[in-house]
């Protein structure tokens, strides 16, 4: 018997109406997340990659009800006994739920208020959730700063006083507070140089295994998900067009866009000649997308069928998820790794 994930989200939906006028008058919807479907096991990190625009954040902020989403389920198990729907549940709930999920912010220069202390940003959501208060609220900041590699002795400093990779540490630290199950890392080394990413990666993935956390990973860059992910996800205008292990989507993917994405990945080995995929256009447009297959207009193997028929996101091998009219037929180019036979 499969346990249960401890996230599904189903059919998730979030659209922002789009007005015009001086009465204000709704003339259309941008979808932003459109029918998306995902899972997350216990201890898990899945990574969800795609350009700017595709909708990565809005899932993730949906998920935690920071927007409400248009449609869908996301089932959270907040422990072995229960499981609630978050996009369902009222705001008194929400609030006692949202101890067992928190978030990693991308920009640590403007997700940390410069008036608040650390003690007082790290230990804000102790005091929210009712967890602790005075002395023992102090000690427990003072621990949470050692877990993250930071000195207690600071928690009186500002974050100004910090660099960009030491204020990411305070941001981890505070999606810690409350012993979450479940953290949704928005893009959250992106505004940091490669050594300090390395570091913040490897500090997520020494907390994954020393607290049993899961995570939902937001990138664009794919070199960043490889390290860290177990499964990933791809999305491409409010859809996800492929869902695999990391290995085989890595190294074999099922979806044209999935190959661009990879084709731009950078190799260390300078004996591997790569053949870079341009892509021709922009990003479709979310509020008036393309008929058939949103991705057709830029995909180099389009036929017919593609500017018709919209492909639904299926399973082609077990574990394995794509909404391709012919995932089963076409050779991709993935990531070189010698050795391997495509499945």
């Amino acid at each position: 018997m499969t346990a249960q994930p401890l996230l599904k989200v189903e059919g998730l939906k979030k659209y922002f109406p789009v007005e015009k006028g001086f009465l204000r008058r709704v003339v259309g919807q941008v979808k932003a997340v459109d029918d998306v479907n995902l899972e997350i096991k216990a201890g898990e990190t899945l990574g969800l990659v795609g350009e700017s625009g595709s909708g990565k954040t809005t899932v993730g902020r949906c998920i935690l009800r920071a927007l409400d989403p248009t449609a869908g389920s996301i089932q959270f198990q907040i422990d072995d006994d229960r499981t609630v729907d978050m996009a369902r549940i009222s705001q008194r709930e929400l609030r006692e739920v949202r101890r067992h999920a928190n978030m990693i912010f991308q920009d640590p220069f403007y997700s940390l208020d410069p008036r608040w202390t650390i003690l007082d940003i790290v230990g804000e959501p102790l005091k929210l959730a009712k967890l602790a208060d005075g002395v023992e609220l102090e000690k427990r900041v003072a621990h949470l700063m050692d877990v993250v590699g930071l000195e207690a002795k600071h928690l009186r400093r500002y974050p100004h006083a910090f660099s960009g990779g030491q204020r990411q540490r305070i941001g981890v630290a505070r999606a810690l507070a409350t012993n979450p199950r479940l953290i949704i890392a928005d893009e959250p080394v992106s505004a940091l140089d490669v050594s300090t990413q390395a570091q913040i990666l490897n500090l997520l993935s020494d907390l994954q295994s020393e607290f049993g956390l899961s995570y939902l990973f937001i990138a664009h860059d794919l070199s960043v998900v490889e390290h860290i992910s177990d499964r990933v996800a791809v999305m491409y205008v409010g859809k996800l067009v492929e869902v695999a292990p990391k290995e085989q989507l890595f190294f074999f993917p099922k979806h044209p866009y999935t190959e661009a994405l990879l084709s731009a990945v950078p190799t260390p080995d300078p004996d591997v000649e790569k053949s870079r995929i341009i892509l021709p256009g922009e990003i479709a447009n979310p509020a008036d997308p393309p008929a058939g297959c949103y991705f057709h207009p830029r995909c180099q193997y389009a036929q017919a069928r593609c500017r018709e028929e919209e492909p639904a996101l299926r399973e082609i091998s077990p574990g394995r998820w794509a909404s391709c009219h012919f995932a089963e037929e076409l050779a991709l180019v993935g990531a070189p790794q010698p050795g391997l036979q495509n499945p």
